[in-house]
């Protein structure tokens, strides 16, 4: 799950999706799709990251309106991504790597 300062991402890990959800009353604003086997969500003050554990790569979403605007390979089941302010991270499992965005 990540917040984008407004609203909820949630990774549907057997829908290859995320929900966008308003925090304030969890009224669903779009369901977007993914990679295979979503699981870590991260947001970078513009987009939402989201690791594919089972594609092995990464989605790049437009916070706004869920456009994917990219797909970056990494490790071994990537589950775990996260924001330091400057680059994303993610967390290989299988590979037992880190990967740098």
């Amino acid at each position: 799950m990540a917040f984008d300062g407004t609203n909820i991402w949630v990774a549907n890990g057997n829908s290859n999706n995320v929900t966008k959800l308003r925090a304030s009353d969890g009224t669903v604003l779009g369901t977007f799709s993914v990679g295979s086997g979503p699981d870590g969500v991260a947001f970078d003050g513009a987009n939402v990251w989201v690791a594919n554990g089972s594609s092995n790569n990464v989605s790049k979403l437009r916070a706004s309106d869920g456009k994917v605007l990219g797909t970056f390979g990494v490790g071994k089941l990537p589950f775990g991504v996260a924001f330091d302010g400057a680059n994303i991270w993610v967390a290989n499992s299988v590979s037992g790597t880190v990967s740098k965005l």
